[in-house]
């Protein structure tokens, strides 16, 4: 099981977000504490009022709300009763047991969770301290339920148990909930990939039919660091309707994010040293663009190219599906960078090939990525010495476009001069 808790100012925001999910039909409630009514019989006027009426005996206090999810392995099947039985004790052990909440189970997302709302504001107008609560009574009383209910463990080795065991799997438009299968994936993503910035986050997002968008650099949402995410296809066309970031379950917004850049500086160190031998292998045989990123494919990397309008490379990153970090070039080292790469390129056309090839494309935030991507899905054969071969030796098409364009030129002149 895993606890998070949310504190706030907005009672009436968090039964909302709550209560939405009900008339969706993504929620329902199950368990109430602290009220004179039974569930069927409560209003959202009850609902609400008695957990103001708390509030207003201490206005001075304003972090006012608390909003809890407890979040359970996808392999449990929890019953409606069991899930109100353990959100009932988690408050007793937590120092809210005295408090009137609210349990609202939610359908929007593969793994079993809840949500409780609930304040911090006692009868008497004392307030009741959230100072290190996730780390001390939550963590208490999360491995004393998980051992008494016979729970999946929230140890080191299932730090990802309360997300969807395939919520890696790429997003296809309209055969799921879109919010679900963006909330599943971002959340998937930031949990377990290191990266360092946006555009980073996006080569990997990407790969999932994912984007995350800033908007245009003139645009109200880019300049108030807003942040959307869209679903796109398999050629980085956006479709749907996106959604907000501050909306998405975890609030993966840029200012959040940001944050995780910082966090991930250190922790992708180690992880960007494994990559380093492996680009070294590829590039002691030379290649075509397309013959450097399906030999990197085939060891689990995903080459993602940025090109100019004119095609010309200038910026490349490199993301590790294997070791699950992301860099650019020039975070590896120079040989590793877009200047390098063009002259690795050299001996063959400088241009990415068309149609099946790395073919480019501008998005909103400014990211130019390859559509020529590894699926994190396929497998891999790190031994394929035939396949790494094959995409080395495998000819560029605007070589041969080129070539084809010699020999008619030639045949030309040639007819002129017997004309003649």
């Amino acid at each position: 099981m895993v606890a998070k808790i949310i504190s706030g100012k907005s009672l009436i925001g968090a039964l909302n977000y709550n209560e939405n999910k009900v008339h969706q039909g993504k929620a329902e409630l199950i368990f109430q504490s602290g009220y004179a009514k039974d569930l069927i019989q409560l209003n959202f006027n009850d609902k609400l009022l008695r957990l103001k009426d708390l509030t207003l005996r201490n206005k001075r206090v304003k972090t006012n709300t608390v909003h809890i999810s407890l979040n359970f392995s996808t392999n449990e099947r929890l019953p409606p009763d069991l899930l109100g039985e353990i959100a009932n004790e988690y408050m007793e052990r937590i120092g809210f047991g005295n408090q009137p909440y609210l349990v609202y189970k939610h359908n929007d997302a593969a793994h079993p969770h809840v949500h409780i709302v609930s304040t911090n504001i006692k009868s008497s107008g004392e307030r009741i301290s959230l100072h290190n609560l996730g780390s001390t009574k939550s963590e208490e009383a999360r491995q004393l339920l998980e051992e008494k209910f016979g729970l999946v463990q929230a140890g080191k080795n299932t730090k990802s148990q309360a997300l969807d065991s395939s919520a890696l799997n790429k997003v296809e438009y309209g055969k799921v909930d879109t919010k679900r299968a963006l909330t599943n994936t971002i959340n998937a993503v930031i949990k377990t990939y290191r990266f360092t910035s946006l555009p980073e986050l996006n080569a990997v997002l990407q790969s999932y039919n994912v984007l995350a968008d800033r908007g245009a650099k003139d645009s109200r949402m880019f300049a108030s660091k807003g942040l959307l995410y869209w679903v796109v296809d398999n050629k980085g066309n956006k479709i749907g309707v996106p959604i907000k970031a501050s909306s998405i379950y975890g609030r993966p917004t840029l200012k959040n994010l940001e944050e995780r850049f910082k966090q991930n500086e250190e922790l992708r160190k180690p992880l960007v040293e494994k990559l380093k031998p492996i680009i070294d292998g590829v590039l002691m045989t030379k290649a075509s663009p397309r013959g450097f990123s399906q030999a990197l494919i085939n060891k689990g990397i995903q080459v993602v190219f940025r090109c100019n309008e004119n095609n010309y490379l200038y910026g490349v990153t490199y993301v590790d599906h294997t070791n699950k970090v992301v860099c650019n070039g020039s975070d590896l080292g120079k040989k590793y960078t877009a200047a390098a790469l063009n002259k690795y390129f050299q001996e063959t056309p400088n241009t990415l090939p068309p149609r099946e090839g790395l073919h480019s494309r501008s998005t909103s935030t400014g990211y130019i990525s390859g559509s020529n991507t590894l699926s994190p899905q396929a497998p891999i054969n790190q031994n394929s010495n035939k396949s790494l071969i094959e995409g080395l030796l495998q000819p560029d098409y605007s070589e041969v476009s080129t070539m084809r364009s010699v020999l008619q030129n030639r045949r030309k002149k040639k007819r002129k001069r017997l004309s003649k």
